[in-house]
């Protein structure tokens, strides 16, 4: 099962030349399904009381009018930001131009849920600054230069980057994930010149003020191509910005059509991917209709790397198959669909649900998904279930704001 987390996740990656052998390393935490698609829906009003992985459908034709004027809507915006945050007006301005680029209806529902995030994954700083962060990358490089000593290692990086100081230096100085970034960035593009004995990727897989990840961004910039400001650099280097990383965040978080009960449910799938809660309830009900026990963390198929394998929830939906009328082909094809809106019109979807509903089986059409997270700056237990819980919370609070 592929367990993901959209918190700001990094594993540094620095090969000695030496260790040729040893692959590039991925992040810590697996990452969705590797080749996002972005799902663009008829603009949403807002959830009934309530993304990676975007899944790309034609824009919304024509467009559902506002119910507020965007002047309107940067007055209810401010109204909603919390107290004591610096540029104010920056930040609201920004959150609605990516409301209005994104065609996402003006309201204090979708506003507060934006806020709640931001709060949660960043506190509301553009470029937040990770503790301990050089000890992280550090501990990376040794893990995967070994078993070449990180006396040579250090040595290596010694060269002068194009600052002035050393790779060590800034290593040894980083602060954020931008600067993470574009350190590993600039050694990427130098080290055969410079004749640096290491290879490297990119470790940095999420960033922003709201660790939007960088995967996502490049998706939905090639499926939505409407984004609103001048872009002279790259996609990562627009998600280490303010304006690109609300931009994107917001698309992620609300720039998809869910028929959820409560906003917690969307908060669950900006941490583990888009659909997660919907899949979550389907492999309860799956697992209650096949008696066997199976994992509900969203993925109805496996992922390792640029692979998609059968699942135990495929396993068990094949042994159902004769009940389902289904199949095995079948329901390859329409767990397919897990990632997008149209999974949930499946008929896989509606048979396995009308059987429940025949069983007199509680079938929920929404769970939270039961993943553990991991990465370098977690130092101890957290779930996708309690992420969510912290959002929802600040999500509540900001609703109290403007009554």
């Amino acid at each position: 099962m592929n367990v993901r987390a959209k918190f700001s996740l990094l594993a540094p990656c620095v090969l000695l030349a030496a260790c040729s052998s040893v692959q590039p390393p991925a992040s810590v935490v697996v990452a969705p399904p590797p080749s996002p698609a972005v799902e663009i829906p008829v603009p949403m009003l807002p959830p009934p009381p309530a993304a990676s992985v975007p899944v790309v459908s034609p824009p919304p034709s024509p467009a559902v009018p506002a119910r507020i004027s965007e002047m309107e809507a940067r007055s209810l915006a401010g109204r909603l930001l919390p107290a004591g945050i610096r540029d104010r007006a920056g930040w609201r301005d920004e959150m609605v131009t990516a409301f209005t680029a994104l065609k996402i209806p003006y309201s204090k529902e979708h506003f507060c849920a934006a806020i709640a995030v931001i709060e949660q994954e960043s506190s509301w700083q553009a470029d937040p600054v990770v503790p301990g962060l050089p000890g992280m990358v550090w501990a990376g490089i040794e893990k995967k230069a070994s078993p070449v000593p990180m006396a040579l290692v250090k040595a290596a990086l010694l060269k002068p980057s194009r600052d002035g100081r050393s790779y060590k230096a800034r290593i040894d100085s980083l602060r954020t994930e931008r600067e993470v970034s574009e350190l590993f960035d600039e050694l990427s593009g130098e080290a055969r010149r410079l004749s640096l004995p290491v290879g490297m990727s990119n470790p940095v897989r999420t960033g922003g003020p709201m660790q939007v990840s960088v995967a996502f961004a490049e998706a939905q910039l090639s499926a939505w191509p409407h984004y609103p400001y001048p872009r002279a650099g790259s996609v990562r280097a627009e998600v280490f910005t303010r304006r690109g990383g609300l931009y994107f965040g917001i698309a992620n978080l609300l720039q998809y059509p869910v028929n959820y009960s409560e906003m917690k449910y969307r908060f669950a799938d900006f941490n583990a991917g888009r659909y997660s809660s919907r899949n979550a309830a389907f492999q309860q009900v799956v697992s209650r209709l096949s008696g066997r026990a199976l994992s509900s963390d969203g993925d109805l198929l496996s992922y390792r790397g640029a692979q998609v394998l059968p699942s135990e929830t495929q396993f068990a939906l094949e042994a159902m198959g004769s009940k389902l009328g289904l199949s095995r082909d079948a329901i390859a094809r329409d767990l397919r669909q897990e990632k997008f809106a149209a999974f949930a019109q499946t008929e896989l979807y509606r048979r396995v649900y009308a059987l429940a509903d025949a069983q007199g089986l509680r079938a929920p059409r929404e769970a939270m998904p039961q993943i553990a997270l991991k990465s370098p700056k977690i130092t101890r237990k957290l779930t996708t279930e309690w992420f969510a819980g912290r959002v929802d919370g600040r999500y509540r609070t900001c609703l109290q704001r403007v009554p």
